[in-house]
């Protein structure tokens, strides 16, 4: 499960990632703003993630 759930927090910040830059190119705030967001996600997702390997190790 934590592979998974690995692999979804980098899809978030890859996903994120994409829709800033998209929002940037076409001068869009909000999907600057939701992609910065998704990204934080992923973000947190990952630490998360990571703190349980912590305590597994």
């Amino acid at each position: 499960m934590a592979k998974e759930e690995k692999a979804r927090a980098k899809k978030e910040q890859l996903k994120g990632k994409a829709k800033e830059t998209m929002g940037r190119a076409v001068g869009n705030e909000r999907m600057t703003a939701e992609g910065k967001a998704e990204q934080r996600k992923g973000d947190a997702r990952q630490a998360k993630e990571k703190g349980k390997d912590t305590f597994k190790h």
